[in-house]
């Protein structure tokens, strides 16, 4: 393995665990209302984002404000990750942490469906199996476990028409991420400010330990989504892919074996199915990638 690549599948792995323990941070302000969480998160996200911006030479970035196109796109997909933001948080602080791990499940198998219904991409066999498989464990979950999991779905799908919205601004991800943080970061700022003002505002009402998390929000948005730039620029978005699973899969042992979710045998079986389909879309990624290297060599010849 070359160093680059040793660096980047690193970096990855580190940005999955930090997401994937991330439930944690959210659980220790778990007392102070998830609406101000998120907007604390909005706010530090920008001064960390423009740090790295400054000390990375990418102070250009900010003339992709003059183009009026890309701030509109960029709106949208800034609303799209606060919504996001917010049911995770919630869900995370409300006891369903099991149920967030099965959004981010979901989301490669929604992006695989966006990607037909919005970009005309013809599925494989293997997708086809898969999206099947996902399908069946939903309607389990829905109509045998008798909870519809609409957190999971929620997640999923926000998350996948954001990136959708990405494939549509020709923007790099550090940047596009500091235009979504210019976006909210007025509406933010308003709320923490209107929150102050009336008295309940855990930051400024809160004891020491409640404002440095607060304050702490914008590290841990950041710092994750910088290594995995870096890891997109240094290994294959196949690996990437492969890594991602990391994430949900320490949500959902945080949620059961930390805080102790319920996880019974009937909505394991719900689980299995997505997972089993995760598996099916991972093989059939492998063997396509497979098949791409093999015609590569064979034009070489």
């Amino acid at each position: 393995m070359s160093s680059q690549l040793h660096r980047g599948m690193v970096a990855a792995s580190v940005s999955y665990v930090i997401w994937g323990v991330l439930p944690i941070y959210w659980k220790s302000l778990d007392h102070v209302p998830s609406y101000e969480i998120l907007g604390h998160r909005m706010a530090w996200s920008l001064p960390f984002i423009v740090l790295f911006l400054v000390l990375s030479g990418q102070n250009k970035a900010l003339l992709q404000l003059r183009n009026r196109r890309t701030l509109g796109i960029s709106a949208g997909s800034a609303a799209l990750l606060s919504v996001n933001w917010f049911i995770y948080i919630w869900a995370v602080n409300a006891g369903y942490i099991v149920e967030t791990s099965l959004g981010y499940y979901i989301n490669p198998l929604v992006t695989v469906g966006f990607g037909v219904f919005f970009l005309q991409e013809r599925l494989r066999g293997g997708q086809i199996a898969a999206l099947g498989l996902a399908f069946c464990g939903v309607v389990y979950l829905t109509l045998v476990y008798g909870n519809f999991p609409w957190i999971a779905l929620a997640l999923a799908a926000t998350f996948a028409v954001y990136g959708l919205i990405h494939k549509k601004i020709r923007v790099g991800p550090m940047k596009s991420l500091y235009l979504e943080t210019i976006i909210f970061f007025l509406p933010a700022l308003v709320l923490v400010f209107f929150l102050g003002r009336d008295g309940s505002s855990g930051f400024l009402h809160g004891d020491m330990r409640t404002m440095v998390l607060l304050a702490g929000t914008g590290l841990v948005t950041t710092v994750p989504l910088l290594l995995f730039g870096y890891a997109a620029q240094k290994i294959p978005m196949f690996w990437l892919g492969i890594l991602q699973y990391t994430a949900p899969t320490l949500n959902l042992l945080i949620g059961v074996l930390v805080y102790g979710e319920e996880f019974p045998f009937n909505r394991l079986i719900g689980f299995l199915l997505v997972w089993s389909a995760l598996v099916v879309l991972v093989a059939e990624g492998i063997v396509q990638r497979a098949r791409q290297q093999r015609s590569i060599a064979v034009g070489r010849n």
